[in-house]
């Protein structure tokens, strides 16, 4: 059914195409559709040391803070370095992320990533200690510790090496414990402001008609494409989880809109279902031109008075080769008729996203397109 010359775009197309034909549209909880204003996660942040390396950690000599930080942690435990020169390379300066989820209690753990801040080489084997984790406001939110997991690793010998992944950084599983908790500010709202992760006016109103046919009417308002205000109905006053937990597992149909995703850098398109294609004449021939040099040596004869000159040959080809007639395009109408005229042309990624382009130019393709 599809070209060889079109591995990507086959696949991609191909996928959509027999998905196409199947049912228009599944029903989406609203949860996968939408956040809730108050139920949010708090992003994290701390700077510390990871020990016990195998000589891979910083060069003290070239990271001037692990050497400040190290020592200034030595003093801490009363061990006096004061104006003496470190030379430990199984420390490493690193950057301590985590992420606190909405209504996280203390003493809850938390997984932490841990980024390499100076030269080190690799963190495996790696030890973090105490790292205080700060939120946007400069309060501690919790403090991380624990075993650094690096998932790549490096072999090497004395003609050959081999090095997969990533040694720079790593993960503590649940590393971090909750020392301070976000205040519960839902029971108190008189409304919840609901913001689709999509904003759609179509999904809107979808969901204001949704939430209000198991609430009631006037429960749900689409104030704009992308919020929807629920009123909270009386039977739910100081009850807003017990709402939540009503509201979330409504089923919604969303609306998609036309829209191509086209990734240069790896020649993979994505074609939604609702892209539409006007009736269209397309072809599409490639230009090639080769240039080759092949220099000439002129020897002078025997016994002469001549030099040996090179004398330049310079060969120009120029060919304008088109794998394809001209292709008529027909007005599709569903996406495997897209799928099957664009197909048609016998086109590679690269040369097919060109067509794209030239298509959208054209007003032929109904549809956005969008670069990645």
């Amino acid at each position: 059914m599809f070209n060889g010359r079109m591995p990507k775009l086959a696949l991609a197309l191909g996928v959509l195409a027999v998905s196409a034909a199947g049912p228009a549209r599944a029903q989406i909880m609203l949860r996968d559709l939408v956040s809730i204003e108050g139920v949010r996660s708090n992003q994290l942040v701390g700077y510390g040391l990871v020990v016990g390396l195998q000589a891979t950690g910083d060069t003290l000599r070239n990271a001037q803070f692990t050497q400040q930080s190290l020592t200034a942690m030595l003093e801490r435990m009363g061990v006096n370095v004061a104006g003496q020169q470190l030379q430990t390379r199984n420390t490493a300066a690193v950057v301590v992320t985590a992420t606190l989820p909405a209504f996280s209690r203390q003493g809850s753990p938390l997984d932490v990533s841990v980024s390499s801040l100076g030269d080190s080489k690799s963190l495996q084997g790696g030890t973090l200690m105490v790292t205080p984790l700060i939120g946007a406001d400069g309060e501690v939110y919790a403090v991380a510790q624990g075993p650094v997991l690096v998932g790549g690793f490096q072999a090497q010998g004395a003609a050959a090496a081999v090095k997969q992944g990533v040694q720079t950084s790593g993960r503590v599983p649940g590393g971090a414990t909750v020392e301070r908790e976000l205040p519960n500010t839902l029971d108190n709202l008189p409304s919840l402001r609901l913001a689709l992760r999509s904003p759609d006016f179509t999904t809107a109103n979808r969901i204001e008609q949704a939430i209000n046919a198991k609430l009631g009417p006037g429960s749900a308002n689409a104030a704009d494409l992308g919020t929807v205000d629920v009123r909270v109905p009386v039977s739910y006053q100081h009850r807003v989880t017990a709402l939540m937990a009503q509201i979330e597992r409504i089923e919604v149909r969303p609306d998609m809109p036309a829209r191509v995703v086209i990734d240069e850098k790896s020649g993979t398109i994505v074609v939604g279902a609702e892209v539409k294609l006007d009736a269209v004449a397309v072809a599409h021939g490639n230009l090639t031109v080769r240039v080759t040099e092949a220099p000439q040596v002129s020897q002078p004869g025997p016994f002469s008075r001549g030099r040996t000159a090179v004398t330049p040959n310079t060969q120009i080809d120029v060919n304008d080769h088109a794998e394809r007639n001209l292709q008529i395009m027909k007005r599709s109408a569903t996406l495997k008729d897209l799928v099957d005229g664009l197909n048609a042309l016998g086109l590679g990624p690269r040369d097919l996203i060109q067509v794209l382009n030239a298509l959208k130019a054209a007003g032929a393709l109904h549809a956005d397109l969008e670069f990645i």
